[in-house]
């Protein structure tokens, strides 16, 4: 039983990685056609571009989780064996959330300063939580690295 529920969750996590990058390669597919029907009607703003660019990070996150799928629920075993591996999975899922992020507030500083300086407020406070981000990866990283060395299993 332990079998079919295990080929039954490969398939699930399969058909999941599929669909997020088939959709990830849309997004992107959608920036490049609405940045290229601009051009060619001599209708190109920096605002459209910017757009683009976000639709573009976040088909990029899109696709990332559905590498992170692949990688770690169809390529490796599922069970993570140690303090480390578990650490090193949470990091890099972490990692990918605070790329995206910091990126997507950046996108919203440039639309920000082009349209109106009073909206930089909550691009700003976005990169506040970017920063925020970092600090508790950071943190969960040295604690977790301390329990690695004093875990004998890990």
């Amino acid at each position: 039983m332990e079998r079919v529920f295990r080929v039954c969750g490969v398939i699930l996590y399969g058909i999941v990685a599929a669909a997020l990058a088939a959709l990830a390669l849309a997004f992107i597919a959608l920036a490049v056609f609405r940045v290229g029907s601009d051009v060619a009607r001599g209708a190109a703003n920096v605002g459209a571009m910017l757009e683009a660019i976000g639709m573009v990070i976040v088909a990029v996150a899109v696709f990332d989780v559905a590498k992170y799928l692949i990688e770690e629920e169809l390529l490796r075993d599922r069970e993570l064996r140690s303090a480390e591996e578990a650490r090193k999975t949470l990091t890099k899922f972490l990692t990918i959330v605070i790329i995206v992020v910091s990126l997507e507030s950046v996108v919203f500083v440039f639309q920000a300063g082009k349209e109106d300086m009073t909206k930089l407020v909550y691009p700003a406070a976005l990169l506040a939580v970017v920063g925020a981000l970092v600090a508790v990866l950071g943190f969960y990283q040295r604690m977790s690295t301390g329990t690695e060395r004093q875990d004998p299993s890990g």
